[in-house]
């Protein structure tokens, strides 16, 4: 929760907020932390009145949850909430890269590329933040490739509960080589306007990440 204040010209409950919730994306705020008013407004040197306000924010969001007896707490990345979420990203990331093949143009291809090597050089690093947002930034490229405005917004809209789960995935840096490999393959179908070729090669990329995850959950699970 470094230098939150760079964000000083928001309210303050929106800095708060943010700061927040980029620490439980990230996971600096761990599943099953408990939130404790008095500590995290000394750290980040405010009253506990945003504090209470940005935890009913995230609670809203489904990042916090309250507990009986405990207060909030960070909430647990479950194999529910994953699902729900991937089964969501699955059909808007299929219907994106069917449009992508039939809709983009010279601009967009080279955007495109740009994005696809920018993963590739951070692959080889360990700084998982950069790593996701270039990930991001990829997939982005793609949406923007099909020139619906409406698949953006909706992407958008479950873009921070979509992070989350793909940071967890990209920490894992045995998983590299095989992210590379399969937004080469998407990339490749995309280019080339293969349509059925992009949506085999974008629904085994969303569900090798499921399974990663369903994976470490589960292993998580039973160390608990």
């Amino acid at each position: 929760m470094e230098n939150y204040m760079q964000d000083a010209f928001l309210p303050l409950r929106d800095v708060v907020f943010k700061t927040l919730r980029q620490a439980i994306l990230t996971g600096e705020l761990k599943p099953g932390e408990r939130l404790m008013e008095i500590h995290l407004a000394n750290k980040l040197g405010v009253s506990r009145t945003p504090i209470r306000e940005a935890i009913r924010q995230l609670e809203l969001e489904g990042l916090v949850i309250m507990v009986p007896r405990k207060g909030a707490q960070v909430a647990s990345i479950t194999e529910k909430s994953l699902t729900d979420v991937l089964e969501v990203r699955l059909a808007l990331e299929k219907l994106a890269v069917d449009l992508a093949c039939r809709r983009i143009n010279y601009e967009q291809k080279e955007r495109l590329k740009e994005t696809l090597l920018a993963f590739e050089a951070l692959a080889e690093t360990d700084d998982a933040g950069q790593i996701a947002r270039a990930d991001v930034a990829f997939h982005d490229a793609i949406f923007d490739a099909t020139g619906n405005m409406r698949l953006g917004q909706m992407v958008n809209n479950l873009a921070e509960q979509m992070y989350r789960y793909r940071f967890e995935y990209i920490k894992d840096r045995s998983g590299h080589r095989k992210l590379v490999e399969e937004h080469r393959l998407i990339y490749d179908a995309i280019i080339s306007g293969d349509v059925e070729t992009a949506t085999k090669e974008i629904s085994v990329h969303i569900k090798n990440q499921e399974a990663s995850i369903i994976k470490k959950i589960r292993s998580e699970e039973g160390q608990g």
